[in-house]
Parts: C-alpha cells; sequence; structure tokens
C-alpha cells in the first residue's frame, strides 16, 4: 500500500515549511534513509530522509512552493499503485502516528549555510563539481536560500581562480621554474596535469592571408574616399505602400514580358533616376578640382560577391522602363557574382545605391564611391505604427540614408534631392505626370 511523504513539523511554532528541492523524481527508486527532498523553516533548512522503501508515486509541491505543517507532499510505494492525482488537504496539525518524529536540530548543530555534520552546505550537484574542479566548498559563496552553494557557485568560483593544478603539476613546474598562469590545463574544467607541464598544448596558429584582387582594390578606394571627402549623411524613412501596391500590380504583367520578378531594387533604380534628373546639383562628380554636373544617370548597384564588394553599372537608366530595368540588373549582378562581368561594366557610375533591405539593418552610412558626389544606402523594410490623418495606422516603413561629399553638395540641395525620391516613392502616381 503507497505511504504518504508528510511536510514534518520541525518546531513547536512551525506552521509551514518552503519545500527548497526534491532529490527524487516521479518513478525514481527510494531506499529507507535516502535524502528525500529539503525542507525550510523560519530557523533552519534540514534534508527529509525516506522512511519507507519503493518507488516515488507523486510529488504535489514543486520546489519553493510552502506546504501546510503535516501536509502530503508525495506518496511511496510500488511502481504502479494508483494514487490520488489532486493534491490532498493539509492533514491535522497533530503529528500523526504513522510519520516518526523528526527532532529540530539545535542551533550548534546546524546554521543557515552548513550540513548537520558540520560540512558546507551544497546541493548533490554542486559537490561533485567541486570534485571535479578542486574548488574547496570552504572557500564558495552560496547563493542558494541560506548560503546554499549551487553548481553554479563553483562554476564561478572556478573561473575565478587563476591556476587550477594537480599537485604533481605544482611539484613538476617548481622543478622546472614554469610559470603554471601561462600553462594551459587539459583536465576537468582547465585544470593543469603533469602532463600539461612536461609538455605544453601547442597554440593553433592563426590563419592569415594578404589582402588581394577585388578585397584589396576596394580596401584601398573605401580608404582613400573615407579619408579625402567630407562625408555628410541624412537619414529619412519612406512609406512604401503604395509603392508596394503598385510592384504588387506590375509583377505578373513584368514576369510575362520578361520572365524576372520585379524587385525593390529596380523600382528604386527607377524611380532613383528621374530623381537625379531633377537635381542636377546632386547628379554630379568631382575629379582634378572639377565639378561635372552629369547629364545621363549610369546607375551603380552595389553587389556583395565571394571576391568582395562590386558595383555593376546600368547606364542610361534614366530612359528604361521598368521592364527593362529587371532584366538589365538582374543579367548584370549575376554576371558580377559568377566573375563573367566585363571590367568595363564596373566603371563610369555616376550615382550608386547599396541596398541591405535583405539583412536586419535599418539604416547604415554608405561611403561614396569615388567620383561620384553622393550614394543611397537602403536599409529593410519592415512594418511600424505611423500616424497619418491623425490616426496610427500600420504602414511597411523603409529607411534609407544619403551620404554626400559636402565639397560640393550643400545640405538643402541634398535634402530636397531626398524629400523628392521620398514623395515619388510615396506617390509614385507623379511618375506619370
Amino acid at each position: 500500500m503507497a505511504k504518504e511523504v508528510f511536510m514534518p513539523k520541525l518546531s513547536s511554532t512551525m506552521e509551514t515549511g518552503t519545500l527548497l528541492q526534491w532529490f527524487k523524481q516521479e518513478g525514481d527508486p527510494v531506499e529507507v534513509g535516502e535524502p528525500l527532498l529539503e525542507v525550510m523553516t523560519d530557523k533552519i533548512n534540514i534534508e527529509v530522509e525516506a522512511y519507507e522503501e519503493g518507488v516515488l508515486l507523486k510529488r504535489y509541491y514543486d520546489e519553493d512552493e510552502e506546504v501546510p505543517v503535516n501536509g502530503i507532499v508525495g506518496y511511496i510505494g510500488e511502481e504502479g499503485e494508483e494514487v490520488p492525482e489532486e493534491r490532498p488537504g493539509a492533514e491535522s496539525k497533530s503529528e500523526p502516528e504513522s510519520v516518526p518524529e523528526t527532532p529540530a536540530p539545535k542551533a550548534e548543530e546546524q546554521t543557515a549555510g552548513t550540513e548537520k555534520d558540520g560540512g558546507v552546505r551544497a546541493t548533490p550537484a554542486a559537490r561533485r563539481l567541486s570534485r571535479d574542479s578542486g574548488v574547496e566548498l570552504s572557500l564558495v559563496e552560496g547563493s542558494g536560500a541560506r548560503g546554499r552553494i549551487h553548481a553554479a557557485d563553483v562554476h564561478a568560483a572556478a573561473d575565478k581562480q587563476q591556476t587550477r593544478s594537480t599537485p604533481l603539476a605544482k611539484k613538476e613546474a617548481e622543478a622546472n621554474n614554469v610559470d603554471l598562469s601561462a600553462v594551459k590545463g587539459s583536465g576537468s574544467y582547465g585544470k593543469i596535469t603533469r602532463a600539461d607541464v612536461t609538455s605544453p598544448p601547442v597554440e593553433k596558429e592563426l590563419q592569415s592571408e594578404p589582402l588581394q584582387g577585388v578585397r584589396k582594390v576596394v580596401a584601398e578606394r573605401m580608404q582613400q574616399s573615407a579619408g579625402e571627402v567630407p562625408h555628410v549623411t541624412l537619414h529619412t524613412e519612406i512609406d512604401m505602400e503604395a509603392a508596394m501596391e503598385l510592384r504588387t500590380q506590375l509583377l505578373p504583367v513584368i514576369e510575362k514580358q520578361t520572365g524576372q520578378r520585379l524587385s525593390v531594387t529596380e523600382l528604386l533604380i527607377f524611380v532613383g533616376s528621374r530623381a537625379l534628373k531633377k537635381h542636377p546639383d546632386v547628379h554630379a562628380s568631382m575629379a582634378d578640382n572639377r565639378v561635372t554636373k552629369q547629364s545621363s544617370v549610369h546607375m551603380g548597384v552595389a553587389v556583395a560577391t565571394d571576391r568582395g564588394l562590386l558595383v555593376p553599372v546600368i547606364r542610361h537608366t534614366e530612359a528604361k522602363g521598368l521592364a527593362e530595368l529587371v532584366t538589365e540588373t538582374k543579367q548584370t549582378a549575376a554576371a558580377a557574382r559568377n566573375g563573367s562581368l566585363p571590367g568595363k561594366e564596373l566603371s563610369g557610375s555616376t550615382f550608386t545605391i547599396s541596398n541591405l533591405g535583405m539583412y536586419a539593418v535599418d539604416h547604415f552610412t554608405p561611403i561614396i564611391n569615388q567620383p561620384e558626389a553622393a550614394i543611397l544606402g537602403v536599409g529593410r523594410m519592415q512594418e511600424k505604427p505611423v500616424v497619418i490623418n491623425g490616426e496610427i495606422v500600420v504602414r511597411r516603413m523603409m529607411g534609407v540614408s544619403l551620404s554626400f561629399d559636402h565639397r560640393i553638395i550643400d545640405g538643402a540641395p541634398a535634402a530636397a534631392f531626398l524629400t523628392d525620391f521620398k514623395q515619388m516613392l510615396e506617390q509614385p502616381y507623379q511618375l506619370f505626370v
């Protein structure tokens, strides 16, 4: 027959106890005298031993729950025996005859942070870890209830110790004048053994390679541009709802015509080219102290490849429709990634768009691709609450950043270009006027 496990009465004034932890899981075998659970009162902590042999059939309370004195916390019995599923009510406050009296330890026998035998108070896991790591429990500060030491406390103490070594390792180190702090231990939790002292492990040499090829060219140009050009960057957010609705309507038309899907990048090229034609001060370049205002838009599109960042050029974008831009942009980007793009297609751009919208990037500060005077950085599109006509609505918003050369472009013309670019995307019907 299954036997109850009671919350013991540990003092004459005790009315409830806190169940600190279980040492057994449901289904675990239990022997008489084995620690079964740990209880905390307002005065002491004590491990409650099992008075019955069998299997722990049921646990009614979780750790850190308060239990009334003589309340049934579980059952021990034969495997498969039926016991109540629901937690039984608290029993009488008088001690039941079937439960042996549990005398309360005297104050001198147990303190808040020590065991009954005077040893350091610690969980079984902490004791095992202490033996494996060589950390003395008496030197560890416990974080548990009433100073009980947990495994995490031993881990933390082990990390604080400068060196952990075996006696033979220390002896070997002294004999050979070896600094143990410079030796990496191969034992449990980094403990230094004699073998580590006699033949210290060799650190794996870090691999390095020279900066060369496309990566070297990109590095040189970025360093030159960042060092020579006074960059100023303007940031804004664009409501992309109308532009994305237009894209949805155009998708089947363009896909039928080209076999390719219209992406946001082609929309940005299309709109950006027309905004640049309205703002010739931004569509400029500088070389040999001469500023040239460009007539045709040759759009550079930053593409990440295995060889580094490339900027292939789509020419005369101001004169091309979306279908033509879709075909040419995708073919050029694919050729750049597989390394088949002719060198002449990587030069001559008059403005660059760098799109990181596929990553978790909201805004960034792009570096100007000289001799151009400006570059547009595009962040991700995400739904955000915005206020429109006094009401809060959710819209697809996209962050953009315009970096420009302040030697030849002032803040107002750059801001005017960015404002028109934003307005064209938010009200794309203007493109047809």
